[in-house]
């Protein structure tokens, strides 16, 4: 009976699309690697921050401000270009990422 309503289970996250990348995919796949580097510690250009180990409440709150038009300042308008691409269940994978990198 258990493994009965695993395999509900399973099949009902893949077929709802509750399913979802990990973090670190996410992290490639919306572009995030290409201003921050591979490990959040070697941005593209030194103006663009080191993002490994922030805190995740934090780096989800910055990326829905870019995100909803609310944070404009600094280079938030480089990531406003992208944020469009990513949805608020994908910048909270994200940010936990982010947190998680040393």
């Amino acid at each position: 009976m258990k493994t009965k309503l695993l395999i509900v289970g399973v099949l009902s996250a893949f077929t709802s699309g509750v399913v979802m990348a990990d973090g670190a995919a996410l992290y490639a796949e919306k572009t995030c690697i290409a201003c921050h580097g591979k490990d959040g510690k070697k941005p593209l250009i030194p103006a663009y921050p080191k993002i490994a180990g922030q805190n995740a409440a934090y780096v989800e709150a910055q990326m829905l401000d870019i995100k909803n038009g609310v944070r404009t300042n600094g280079n938030s308008a480089a990531m406003k270009g992208v944020m469009h691409l990513v949805s608020d269940a994908e910048i909270k994978e994200i940010a936990q990422y982010i947190a998680k990198l040393k």
